[in-house]
């Protein structure tokens, strides 16, 4: 299982990014897509999870509005919008994945929010 994620960066309050997560070796069709977040000094933060099918999602709070997951099986890769950032947002977002009863990720991309 590989997951790599891009389309990180610095932004300014108020900005938007899209991440990507492309996923290889295992059947994408078929698993849930994870987004979770680390920002400096804290735990992990759960962010979003998108269905299999992409009929449901679901949103940590904080994000709920602002944030939009997707995914095109087609290309084995799971989207994360980011619209109206915030400096709270800022943190190194990794997509994930469990295939049976192990759990994948990737390395992460930074986004960082900051005038």
């Amino acid at each position: 299982v590989q997951l790599v994620e891009s389309g990180g960066g610095l932004v300014q309050p108020g900005g938007s990014l899209t991440l990507s997560c492309k996923a290889s070796g295992f059947s994408f069709n078929d698993h849930e897509m994870t987004w979770v977040r680390q920002a400096p000094g804290k735990g992990p933060e759960w962010v979003s999870t998108i269905y299999s099918d992409g009929n449901k999602v679901y949103y940590v709070d904080s994000v709920k509005g602002r944030f939009i997951i997707s995914r095109d099986n087609a290309k084995n890769t799971a989207y994360l919008q980011m619209d109206s950032l915030k400096s709270e947002d800022t943190a190194l977002y990794y997509c994930g994945t469990s295939v049976g009863s192990t759990d994948f990720r990737g390395q992460g991309t930074q986004v960082t929010v900051s005038s």
